[in-house]
C-alpha cells in the first residue's frame, strides 16, 4: 500500500453562506491517481479550491507529506509541490507558449533545472515544441490543456491537481489526455483528479470518491466503481 501523500480529514468548505463540502475525508496515496467524480455542483472543484489554497476551509484539516497546510496561502502551499491545473485551463492567453511554460517554474532558480524540465515538457508535448512562439491563446482548446498540464509540470510537483482536463475537448483529445495522465502515473507521479468523464478516469484511477451534494456517497478502487451498478446507472450510462 503506498504511503498516504495528501490527507484531509473532515473538510467543510463552502462560498459565502453556502457550504458546499460537508465533512469530506479523502486520501491520496504516493504514486496514485485518485479519482473525484459526481454531478455538477457535488463539490469537487470546490476540494480542489481547498486542497491548494485558493478556498478557505472551514472546518477539518488538510495535510500533505506529512505537514498541516490546512488554510496556508496558495503560494506557500504552491511552493510546498502542490501544482494546480484549473477548471478551464487558464493559460496566460496574451503570453506565448514558451512564456507560459516559464511561468510554471517561477520557483525554480536553478537555470539548468528549468531547462531540464523545459526539454522534458516539449517531449511529452511535441505540438507545443511547434508553437514555441505563438500566443498561447491561438492554440486549440486541446492544445491548451496540454499547456497547463506541461506549465504545472514546470513547477515539479509531487502532487498534480487536475481538474476537469478533457471538459469541451474533441474525442482524439480526450483521449490523447487520457495517455498522458495513464503516462504520468507511469512514472510515479501523485494525481487527484476531478474529471466528468468518469468511465475513462475509473479506468486508470487507483481509487476513486463518488461525491453526492458535498458528502462521500461511495468510495473503493476505480474497478469496483466501474462495476459498481449505481455507478454505472448514474455516470457511465449503465
Amino acid at each position: 500500500m503506498s504511503a498516504v501523500l495528501l490527507d484531509a480529514r473532515g473538510l467543510e468548505i463552502g462560498y459565502g453562506a453556502s457550504v458546499v463540502v460537508k465533512g469530506v475525508d479523502l486520501a491520496v496515496g504516493a504514486g496514485q491517481i485518485v479519482c473525484l467524480i459526481g454531478a455538477n455542483g457535488a463539490g469537487k472543484t470546490t476540494i480542489l479550491r481547498g486542497v491548494s489554497g485558493l478556498l478557505k476551509i472551514r472546518a477539518g484539516s488538510v495535510t500533505f507529506d506529512g505537514e498541516t497546510l490546512t488554510n496556508r496561502p496558495a503560494h506557500v502551499i504552491a511552493r510546498k509541490k502542490i501544482a494546480h491545473v484549473p477548471e478551464g485551463r487558464q493559460i496566460f492567453a496574451q503570453m506565448s507558449v514558451a512564456e507560459n511554460l516559464l511561468a510554471g517554474a517561477y520557483l525554480e532558480r536553478d537555470a539548468a533545472e528549468i531547462e531540464r524540465r523545459r526539454e522534458k515538457a516539449l517531449a511529452r508535448f511535441p505540438r507545443l515544441k511547434e508553437r514555441l512562439s505563438q500566443s498561447a491563446g491561438l492554440l486549440s482548446g486541446g492544445e491548451q490543456q496540454m499547456l497547463a498540464i506541461a506549465r504545472a509540470l514546470m513547477a515539479g510537483p509531487k502532487l498534480l491537481l487536475l481538474d476537469e482536463p478533457s471538459m469541451g475537448l474533441a474525442p482524439l483529445f480526450v483521449e490523447e489526455i487520457f495517455s498522458i495522465i495513464k503516462s504520468l502515473k507511469d512514472e510515479g507521479r501523485t494525481i487527484l483528479l476531478v474529471e466528468q468523464n468518469a468511465h475513462a478516469a475509473l479506468e486508470i484511477a487507483d481509487h476513486a470518491y463518488v461525491l453526492e451534494n458535498g458528502r462521500i456517497k461511495l468510495q473503493g478502487s476505480g474497478r469496483e466503481m466501474l462495476e459498481h451498478d449505481d455507478i454505472s446507472a448514474a455516470y457511465l450510462g449503465g
